[in-house]
């Protein structure tokens, strides 16, 4: 792999984790959960921020990191052996961050998603903002 193309992949990963580590931002978890809505977004047609040609890439990436067979293997080259297994989870560390940084955002502004700090259309969530009473609607 080139130097340019490790140094890109490097800045990227810390991008990514800059993004990921700021205060107020999504969790691990809520990332995690948001990983098959994505997919099922994306191949539903509703969320074109990403393609399905990504997201098979990013699971290749991880099946890769997962397998027991690979390109350059630890057994015989060491530490070179771990440059592949780092520079792929590297790239699919920063893919998931970035994919699902924007996903989130757009799920916010539609207003899909989990419903987290939604209202629930119809629901009352304070009648004393509006003028009215507290008592339940007929």
């Amino acid at each position: 792999m080139a130097l340019h193309s490790k140094v890109s992949t490097f800045k990227s990963l810390a991008t990514a984790v800059k993004i990921a580590s700021r205060p107020g931002g999504p969790s691990l978890a809520e990332r995690a959960q948001a990983v098959p809505r994505l997919v099922r977004a994306v191949r539903s047609g509703e969320y074109t921020g990403t393609s399905a040609g990504r997201l098979l890439l990013m699971a290749g990436a991880a099946g890769y990191l997962v397998s027991p067979v690979d390109l350059l293997p630890e057994g015989l080259l060491g530490a070179f052996g771990l440059a592949d297994d780092a520079m792929v989870g590297s790239w699919l560390a920063a893919q998931l961050v970035t994919e699902t940084e924007e996903f989130l955002a757009w799920e916010r502004s539609t207003g899909r998603g989990s419903g987290h700090g939604a209202a629930v259309p119809g629901e009352v969530v304070d009648d004393d903002l509006r003028g009215g009473s507290s008592s339940p609607r007929a």
